[in-house]
């Protein structure tokens, strides 16, 4: 991997991943995605980046991990497409 260029996307807090590896950022909201959110918790695929805040999004990863952040889906669409220009 030496010489490869990765770009990190911002979760918000401190908290980072790999935009190369992200295959969604939802809304957190419907009955869908909580049920997402409750089959990842169960299977330890959850990863809690909110720092005790409000969980704002999910982002879902190649690896079926799901990761949940206190910054808007919209707010990391913006980050996403700033990372892409």
């Amino acid at each position: 991997m030496a010489g490869t260029s990765r770009q990190l996307l911002n979760l918000g807090f401190g908290n980072f991943v790999v935009s190369s590896r992200v295959l969604a950022v939802v809304n957190p909201t419907s009955s869908p995605m909580r049920r997402l959110r409750e089959d990842a918790k169960k299977d330890g695929r959850l990863i809690d980046a909110t720092q005790g805040r409000k969980t704002r999004s999910l982002v879902v990863t190649d690896s079926n991990h799901v990761i949940l952040s206190a910054v808007q889906a919209e707010t990391m669409r913006q980050r996403f497409q700033e990372d892409d220009e």
